[in-house]
């Protein structure tokens, strides 16, 4: 599966397949985040599947564990390829979340489940005078990334600058998945941790969710292409 997932930040579905028809991007990956599916419901999914777009479900699930379980129960009868919680919601409920997926798998399709570290919008000084918690981003962002491993994950989404390091503090083949990337000429906008599509590939990442780059270009398809040819030669061509 090609392994740069285009993020569908828009508001509405007619939106979202319009952008993916005009720009010719058919079958390409793609992230769902809250802003569409809280919208459009499994609505959009069936047809994104119709269209054979491989999905990654970005809805970062934090609730008490019996809660979690329960929705991911629901969520495991989309089959969706990747869907994820929050690791701050800890070992339990992580485990109970991958109890969930595997308990309503119909087929032999495997849901695999995500956890978030730290969210790449997030600095030190966030994590220090907001939510409190000592030692450095990296720190944090290994500990919950061991976390997740020992309660079933298959992977976390993470900064790239993190995913090497969590893989050898994990296992070589737990995921890392990572937003936060942009063309070398674009901007950051709201993310403090960001990186090219080149650069997350020699850092040993799976798989890449990348947005505004490609949706607010002047030519969406192009640049989709452009960061797919970062991701497999290092270069723009």
């Amino acid at each position: 599966m090609n392994p740069i997932f285009l993020a569908l930040d828009f508001p509405t579905w007619e939106e979202a397949g319009t952008f993916l028809e005009k720009n010719e991007l058919e079958s390409v990956p793609v992230k769902v985040g809250m802003e569409l599916f809280y919208r459009e419901g499994i609505h959009v999914i069936e047809q994104l599947k119709l269209r054979n777009h491989p999905i990654f479900l970005d809805l970062k699930l934090h609730d008490i564990p019996t809660t979690v379980m329960r929705a991911m129960r629901n969520l495991a009868a989309l089959e969706v390829d990747y869907v994820n919680v929050h690791a701050l919601g800890g070992s339990e409920m992580i485990k109970r979340a991958k109890e969930g997926l595997q308990a309503s798998s119909a087929s032999n399709h495997k849901t695999k489940l995500l956890a978030v570290t730290i969210l790449t919008s997030m600095d030190e000084t966030t994590l220090h005078e907001d939510l409190t918690l000592s030692g450095s981003v990296n720190d944090n962002v290994l500990h919950f990334a061991q976390v997740a491993a020992s309660s079933g994950a298959d992977g976390v989404v993470c900064s790239v600058h993190e995913a090497a390091a969590i893989k050898e503090a994990t296992r070589p083949n737990f995921e890392t998945v990572t937003p936060g990337i942009r063309l070398a000429a674009d901007a950051a906008d709201d993310q403090k941790r960001v990186a090219t599509p080149a650069y997350a590939k020699g850092e040993g990442v799976d798989a890449i969710v990348i947005g505004r780059s490609i949706t607010k270009a002047k030519k969406p398809k192009e640049a989709y292409e452009q960061a797919l040819g970062e991701w497999k030669h290092g270069t723009s061509n």
